[in-house]
This record gives C-alpha cells, sequence and structure tokens, in this order.
C-alpha cells in the first residue's frame, strides 16, 4: 500500500522503554533481551540480582538499567514507575512476568501461601498496570501491557491452587484492562507460555514420570525454551499489534490443541 511503513519496520521498538518484571532469569530475561534486540531500552526489575542479565544485554549492543524491585512490598510498583520515570524519562511498554509458585494438595494449602502467591501474581500485576496506564494516559501517548499468564489460565493443575486461581484471574484482568484502556491507545493483551525448562518447572522435569506424560503430549515434542517467547513478546511490544487488543496468546508447542 502506498505511503505504509515497511512491515518489518513495524516491529521494531526503538525510542521506546519497556519494563519487564522478574526478568533476573528464564522467561524475563529472555523477554528483556528480545526486546532490546529489537531497538528498545528496557527497565530490569526483579528481586534477584539483575548483573548477568544486564552485562548480556550490554554485550549485544543493547541499553538496559536494573531497578531492584520485590513485587510483595505494596510500595514497590509506584517506586519502580518513578525511578524508571526518573532514568528513562517514562515508559511505553509493561511486561508482567514477575511471580511465585507455591505447591501443596489442596487439603494442606495454607493460607499464606495462598497470599504469597496473590499478592505478586495478580494483586501486584493490577496495581503494576492500572499505574503505569494513568501514566501512558497522561501523555496522550500510546502504551503496551503484556501479562505473562499460562497454561493455568485455561486449565486446573495439580498442587497449584493459589498459582492457577492467579493465572485464570490475571488472563480476566486481560480482558477488563483492554476494554477499558483500548480507547486510550493502550494496547492489553498477555502470553500464556506452555511448559517451559524454567526454574519453576526443574521440579516436573525431573520426575520421570510427569516429565513422560508432558511431553507426550506436546504436539512439539519437547520442553519449550525462554527464547521461544521472544517473538510473541516483540509482536505485542510493537506497531505491528496496535489493533490486537485483549487475547491470550498461547506459546505452548501446540500444547492446548491436543
Amino acid at each position: 500500500m502506498s505511503g505504509a511503513r515497511p512491515v518489518l519496520d513495524t516491529f521494531r521498538l526503538d525510542g521506546r522503554v519497556a519494563i519487564v518484571t522478574g526478568a533476573s532469569r528464564g522467561l524475563g530475561a529472555a523477554m528483556a533481551a528480545a526486546l532490546a534486540e529489537a531497538g528498545a531500552k528496557v527497565a530490569l526489575a526483579a528481586r534477584s540480582d539483575l548483573k548477568e542479565v544486564a552485562a548480556a544485554i550490554r554485550a549485544h549492543g543493547g541499553v538496559c538499567e536494573c531497578f531492584p524491585t520485590d513485587l510483595a512490598d505494596r510500595t514497590a510498583p509506584k517506586k519502580l514507575l518513578d525511578a524508571v520515570e526518573k532514568h528513562f524519562g517514562g515508559a511505553d511498554i509493561l511486561v508482567n512476568n514477575a511471580g511465585i509458585i507455591r505447591r501443596a494438595n489442596i487439603l494442606e494449602y495454607s493460607d499464606e501461601d495462598w497470599d504469597a502467591v496473590m499478592e505478586v501474581n495478580i494483586r501486584a500485576a493490577f496495581v503494576l498496570s492500572r499505574e503505569f496506564a494513568k501514566r501512558v494516559a497522561a501523555r496522550k501517548a500510546p502504551g503496551r501491557i503484556i501479562n505473562i499468564a499460562s497454561m493455568l489460565s485455561f486449565q486446573g493443575g495439580i498442587r497449584v491452587a493459589a498459582y492457577a486461581a492467579a493465572k485464570s484471574a490475571l488472563a480476566g484482568l486481560t480482558k477488563a484492562m483492554a476494554n477499558e484502556l483500548a480507547p486510550m491507545g493502550i494496547c492489553v493483551n498477555a502470553i500464556a507460555p506452555g511448559y517451559m525448562a524454567t526454574d519453576n518447572t526443574s521440579a516436573l522435569r525431573a520426575d520421570a514420570v510427569r516429565n513422560k506424560a508432558i511431553l507426550e503430549r506436546i504436539p512439539a515434542g519437547r520442553w519449550g525454551e525462554p527464547t521461544d517467547l521472544n517473538g510473541a513478546v516483540v509482536f505485542l511490544a510493537s506497531d505491528a499489534a496496535a489493533y490486537v487488543h485483549g487475547i491470550t496468546l498461547p506459546v505452548d508447542g501446540g500444547w492446548l490443541a491436543r
């Protein structure tokens, strides 16, 4: 079409600032590196050490800064946004990746574990998204919120009641936020990773019976790698997804199809 941007250019993130929570390892680290490679300046947020991730991004020519953040602290969302605004002048993209998991049978699941998971996985994501959206709307700028959901946004799982509840809530919150924020030019979507080779799944991969059962159900025949999310996160963060609102995109090797 005459006058249209070349399609590959619409995936570039030059001039954008992206916040990635839970960026110290696994999925968060991979998505942060992908956003930096696409041209974004990346604010790395996590309660764990971020030096290794930052060094890797910078070694490949990316721009990033570390913001130690514990989202179990209810003052953390505002502090993080203030710090990013001071350093980068504001943010355009928010990736809500931080999350924790606690495993126990339903009859033994403690109130403390329930509260800890819900606090980080859903409440903190909501508050951070709300405060981020306020700032983006005040600038009258386009924005992107990308929530990291789960296969347990669709299924119940075993021994992970709070995690399944929080990730199901996150998929619903994605739709609710999209309905209200789309008119402001803020796209809200989610990615639902399948069974990924990360710290969260180390117990499953070490269990020969569970590992075999999981692999037999994945049409792709393998556990996902964190880098398998790169294309999805860059797409949803970019102008290429400007008319995409309220979806939860599975990146699961075909798990849900089977």
